[in-house]
């Protein structure tokens, strides 16, 4: 075990297809963790040592996270490698939860992708320290200045180029190191033996120049470095390295390394890069919240006589039950020690089993430390648990969840795998909080949902394979939302009157749209004054108003963007009750509604294509056939990338009319960007078509009443 000041908990994230998983094959060759380096799509069938499943195997894609560990020189390197397609965005949120720093990939003839905005994104919600890596620099096209800027002006990132490339394309052969002035070849046959050697003379005042810039990038944010360039002193790399590590470690700069995974060139300095300027532990601020008193912020510290407290941020069903991926934040954990879940009712579990990851190899430990990412065997718990010895009741916050975009019915083909069905279902919701199930009450149909197409015909594949059960899908059923556009009042009394006591309650207010900017769907304002609603009632009417949105009477989906505000009411000293009130919210809040020009919103996504420029006409005009709105289109080499914002409802079937439209040439990938009203015709065609399901439904239940 390394001290704490050694270990480095890190991700590796990206566009889909940047190389990030060839990268970490390499990190775990050259660190001395495996002896043969597999390629992704390689023809040995092996595929790479992160890419354990099947799927990931045939679709040369990253489906789950990875984690490993290996050490570089004298540093403890815990590794995740996560997938880049947005479908299994989650992946990535719940790894940087739990992760120090970053290194983001980009490859070197794309640059910024779609996928890099969003990854950059989870990047600042989680405020992980980031080293920037510009792979595949032996491609044609490869220009590692234009991606360099492309970081500052797309990313908003505060760059700090630390190196510059020897060639470039089929010629590169190394880089030059602008901290230490020295030219870094990587020769052998794999690229292991690292040989420095002294700068061409071609390239000597292009290095000079470069190095320039760098000690100014670097004096623009850090105090030290600016007083050395305005006093014209020498910045000697003892100055540069911990100069670079605290801009990097306080969220201000990003180090920019560059070289080709494939080709075995610069994931050693990445590395180096990764001991010298990312964080360790003990300098990331970690938050738990205090439930014994109110929830107070308490700093969590990396020391292991303090009280132990732990994430569980991922979930796995393997060969020997449910593995449990945590994070040890502070304190100690021991095999045989028993544990306390807090954020499921104190619940108290005893450790059978502790193991370090290798992929989906393990090795067992006897006990983990503050710093620590180490899974467990045998605990029962959800995914984003807190787990503490009992000395302390703390939560910390769980992952960002992102609402599933798309869903579809499924149903087994065979009833008699109805109960695989099942237990696919739920091992896949315990794993993976982004894939939902639920049941349509209408129809009794099973609904999956997900962040897209990708996502779910994954899920329906891995239940043939683990479970042999064949699922047959429905047709894919976007998630659309209702909303209100205006104002509407209400004022209604819920009076009922049997036998004993009745039901009373009346409520008045209004309903509003919230701001588009404003976190969440729904917020319940309580206006009242001088008592005209008992204060015991006011969660009840919450209550109502949460129902209400549950299902909106247009189309049926959930109502999103109100503000619910009751500011009167009346109340019976015999008659009034909590039933009274959730009632009377409810309906009033269903008379505000149609006051209120209620209306739908669809999901719009962000869509980016790269094709060859000679169809560019077909692909704009099958965007535009689609209710594209195109955003930018942009020419690099002979390749268009264009970005353009399409309704999800028009992106089925997408990726085979590309296919044809460019001779199989195309490539899209698409994240979810917002929600936007849809067009008044397709709306009223949907209230229509939505109306007659529910007469039909209605009928057809009314004639099976009649014949039982």
């Amino acid at each position: 075990m390394s001290s704490i000041e050694k270990i480095r908990n890190i991700g590796i994230s990206a566009h889909i297809d940047s190389g990030k998983t060839t990268l970490s094959e390499r990190v775990l060759f050259y660190t001395g963790k495996i002896h043969k380096i597999e390629e992704v799509k390689g023809k040995s069938g092996v595929g790479a040592t992160m890419d354990f499943m099947d799927l990931e195997r045939e679709k040369g894609i990253t489906i789950q996270s990875a984690a490993t560990s290996c050490e570089w020189e004298d540093c403890a390197v815990n590794l995740i490698d996560t997938p880049g397609h947005v479908d299994f965005t989650i992946e990535v949120e719940r790894a940087l939860r739990v992760l120090d720093g970053a290194v983001l990939v980009l490859c070197g003839v794309a640059g910024v992708q779609s996928q890099s905005y969003t990854v950059d994104r989870q990047m600042r919600r989680y405020q992980v320290p980031r080293i920037a890596f510009i792979n595949k620099l032996d491609r044609a096209g490869a220009n590692p200045e234009r991606v360099t800027g492309q970081l500052r002006e797309k990313l908003h990132l505060h760059t700090i180029p630390v190196q510059i490339p020897i060639g470039a394309e089929d010629h590169f052969e190394g880089v030059v190191d602008l901290i230490r002035m020295k030219a870094v070849y990587f020769d052998g046959n794999k690229g292991e033996d690292v040989r420095l050697a002294e700068i061409p003379d071609e390239l000597v005042a292009e290095a000079k120049a470069a190095r320039q810039k760098m000690i100014e990038s670097i004096a623009d944010i850090d105090d030290a470095i600016a007083e050395k360039y305005l006093h014209e002193q020498e910045c000697t790399p003892e100055d540069l390295i911990p100069a670079i590590r605290r801009v990097t470690v306080a969220f201000k700069g990003t180090p920019v390394l560059m070289g080709s995974a494939y080709k075995n060139k610069g994931v050693q300095l990445l590395l180096d890069a990764v001991r010298d300027y990312l964080p360790m532990p003990s300098e990331v601020e970690n938050i738990a919240l205090d439930q014994d008193h109110g929830e107070a912020e308490i700093k969590l510290e990396s020391d292991t006589s303090k009280p132990f407290v732990g994430l569980a941020f991922k979930l796995e069903d393997g060969r020997y039950g449910q593995l449990t991926y945590m994070r040890v934040y502070q304190g100690k954990v021991s095999k045989g020690d028993f544990i306390v879940n807090c954020s499921a009712g104190q619940k108290k579990v005893k450790v059978p089993r502790l193991v370090r990851m290798h992929a989906d190899e393990m090795e067992d430990i006897a006990s983990a430390e503050a710093g620590d990412i180490v899974a467990l065997f045998g605990v029962e718990c959800a995914s984003g648990d807190t787990f503490t010895d009992g000395r302390v009741n703390f939560t910390m916050t769980s992952m960002h969840v992102p609402d599933a975009v798309i869903s579809l019915a499924v149903e087994p083909q065979d009833k008699a795998a109805q109960t695989n069905f099942s237990k696919a279902l739920n091992r896949f919701t315990r794993e993976d909080p982004t894939f939902r199930v639920s049941r349509d009450e209408e129809s009794g149909q099973t609904i999956i949902s997900g962040m897209g197409e990708l996502h779910l015909d994954i899920y329906i594949e891995r239940m043939k394979r683990e479970y042999n059960c064949v699922v047959i899908p429905g047709r894919p059923q976007v998630k659309y939302r209702e909303t209100i556009t205006q104002r509407g009042e209400f004022s209604y009394t819920h009076k009922k009157q049997t036998g004993g006591s009745g039901q009373y309650g009346r409520v008045a207010g209004y309903i509003e749209p919230l701001p588009s900017d404003h976190e969440g769907g729904y917020e319940f304002v309580d206006d009242i004054v001088g008592g005209s609603i008992p204060r015991e009632f006011i969660p009840a009417c919450d209550k109502g108003f949460k129902e209400a949105i549950k299902r909106g009477p247009l189309i049926g989906f959930p109502i999103v963007g109100v503000r619910c505000l009751i500011n009167d009411g009346q109340s019976h000293p015999v008659d009034s009750s909590e039933l009274a009130f959730r009632t009377a919210a409810l309906m009033g809040f269903r008379e505000a509604y149609n006051k209120a020009k209620p209306t739908i919103l669809e999901p719009i996504m962000l869509v980016e294509v790269q094709f060859p420029e000679e169809f560019q006409g077909a692909v704009i005009g099958q965007l535009n056939q689609r209710r594209g709105n195109i955003l930018s289109t942009e020419k690099h080499e002979a390749f268009v990338t264009g970005v353009a914002e399409v309704p999800l409802a028009d992106m089925f079937g997408y990726a085979t009319d590309l296919r044809s439209a460019t001779q199989g040439k195309g490539e899209f990938s698409m994240e979810f960007k917002r929600y936007a009203e849809v067009p008044k015709q397709a709306r009223e065609a949907m209230i229509l078509d939505y109306k007659e399901k529910r007469e039909k439904d209605g009928a057809g239940r009314g004639s099976k009443r009649a014949a039982g």
